[in-house]
C-alpha cells in the first residue's frame, strides 16, 4: 500500500500530465508544432517546466490518438495529415455527431434549453462574419454543447478525439476556406431542432453540417497540396 506521502506525489504527476497533454495537443492542434516536426524531450521539458516521468505521459495518450507517431530508435514525430484522413474522420463524425444531436433533442432539459436561446442569441448578434477565429471558436462550442446535452460521457469523449483532428485539418488550410459565416448561421436550425425536441430532424441537420464543412476542408486541402 502506498504511504501517505507518495498519494499527493502521484496525484500531482497525473495533473502534470494532463496539463501537458492538453498543452502539446493545443501546440498540434494550432500548428504551433507542425505534422512532421521532432518532439524533443529536453526541449519540451525546459519550455514546459515539467518533469520527464508526466511528458511521457502525455505523449503516451498523443500516440493513441495518432496525434504524434513514437519511432523506435528515431524518436517521436507530429503525425502528417492527408487526404484520406479528412474522409475518414468524416465518415466517423457525421454519424457520431448527428446521433449526439438527436439525443440532445430528446433529452432537453431547462439547462439545455437555456444554453441553447444563448447559443442562438450569440449566433444572432454576430457582427463581421469574416472573423474566421470568432465563427470557428462558436462553432466549436455549439459542438460540445451538442455532445454536452446529449448526456453521454462515452460518446462525447469519442466525439472530442475526433473533433481535435478536424480543427487541426481546418488550422492547416485556415487561408483556403471560405467564409465560415454561413456554417455557423446553419446551426441556428440545429438549435431550433433540440429546442422543438425533434429528435431525428437534428440528427439529418447535425450530419449534413459536419459533411458540408468537411467538403470545403477537403477541397481547401486540395488546393494547398497541388
Amino acid at each position: 500500500m502506498a504511504s501517505p506521502e507518495q498519494v499527493p506525489d502521484a496525484t500531482a504527476t497525473r495533473l502534470v500530465a494532463e496539463h501537458a497533454y492538453e498543452e502539446l495537443r493545443d501546440r498540434i492542434v494550432t500548428l504551433g508544432l507542425p505534422p512532421g516536426t521532432v518532439l524533443r524531450e529536453d526541449e519540451l521539458m525546459g519550455e514546459m517546466g515539467i518533469g520527464r516521468t508526466p511528458l511521457r505521459e502525455a505523449v503516451k495518450r498523443l500516440a493513441l490518438e495518432n496525434l504524434v507517431d513514437v519511432q523506435p530508435r528515431r524518436g517521436t514525430f507530429v503525425t502528417a495529415v492527408e487526404a484520406a484522413d479528412i474522409q475518414n474522420i468524416t465518415e466517423v463524425r457525421a454519424e457520431l455527431e448527428g446521433c449526439a444531436a438527436e439525443l440532445a433533442a430528446l433529452r432537453l432539459d431547462p439547462d439545455t434549453r437555456a444554453a441553447a436561446e444563448g447559443l442562438m442569441r450569440e449566433i444572432e448578434e454576430l457582427a463581421n462574419p469574416e472573423q474566421q477565429q470568432r465563427l470557428m471558436g462558436l462553432d466549436e462550442r455549439i459542438h460540445r454543447f451538442t455532445w454536452g446535452a446529449a448526456h453521454n460521457p462515452y460518446l462525447a469523449q469519442t466525439l472530442e478525439r475526433y473533433f481535435t483532428h478536424s480543427l487541426r485539418i481546418w488550422y492547416l488550410v485556415l487561408d483556403r476556406v471560405p467564409t465560415l459565416g454561413h456554417s455557423v448561421h446553419d446551426q441556428t436550425q440545429l438549435l431550433e431542432a433540440i429546442l422543438d425536441r425533434s429528435g431525428p430532424h437534428a440528427r439529418t441537420i447535425m450530419r449534413e453540417h459536419v459533411l458540408a464543412f468537411q467538403r470545403e476542408i477537403l477541397t481547401a486541402f486540395s488546393k494547398k497540396v497541388t
